[in-house]
């Protein structure tokens, strides 16, 4: 019996398991026109609302548990639903042509962010990210590193892996979207 654990090998953690959330296809692009160009005669852009007669909704919630991760499952909301419990969900969402997993309830309000608004961070006509604003309170959150415009509120930000589909054929530009819980270190 080996007693002497690898000093360079973390543990493993529970709760940071992948997990398949659909093909990119189920997820269509929210930027306001579709193909991540403006377009000046759009209203504003909700998250998950849809675009259009025949559009999807822009955006998947899950319920993930953390003790078990496995016991995932989709969650259908309606769209004016702020009452129930937001905890231990998480918001996918493609956003000009990027993928990207979130908490779905704000850390400064516990608003769902799916009635967000996606924008671009931008330094003079530069994009340098993407942020969404919780409409609750104008709270803005960086997509990418979770970080808020105001106060030292962070949103959790999820791993997002896009892999092959095992069964697809050569032709077919579809991939799986994968996310998990960013593993906490030390």
């Amino acid at each position: 019996m080996n007693i002497f654990l690898n000093p360079f090998r973390a543990p493993a953690r529970t709760g940071t398991e992948w997990f398949s959330v659909g093909v990119t296809s189920s997820f269509p692009d929210i930027s306001p026109d579709g193909d991540g160009n403006e377009n000046e005669n759009e209203d504003v852009v909700r998250l998950c609302g849809k675009h259009g007669p025949s559009a999807a909704a822009g955006c998947k919630v899950f319920h993930v548990p953390k003790e078990n991760p496995s016991q995932r499952t989709e969650v259908d909301f309606p769209a004016d639903d702020v009452t129930r419990d937001l905890t231990d969900e998480v918001l996918v969402f493609q956003y000009r042509g990027k993928f990207h997993a979130i908490d779905h309830q704000c850390p400064h309000s516990s608003f769902p962010l799916s009635q967000g608004i996606p924008f671009d961070i931008e330094d003079f006509g530069i994009v340098l990210s993407a942020g969404l604003t919780c409409p609750k309170h104008n709270w803005s959150f960086d997509l990418f590193s979770g970080r808020s415009d105001r106060g030292n509120y962070k949103l959790r930000v999820w791993e997002v892996e896009l892999r092959d589909i095992k069964e697809a054929q050569a032709e077919t530009k579809d991939k799986e979207v994968w996310v998990r819980r960013k593993p906490r270190i030390g």
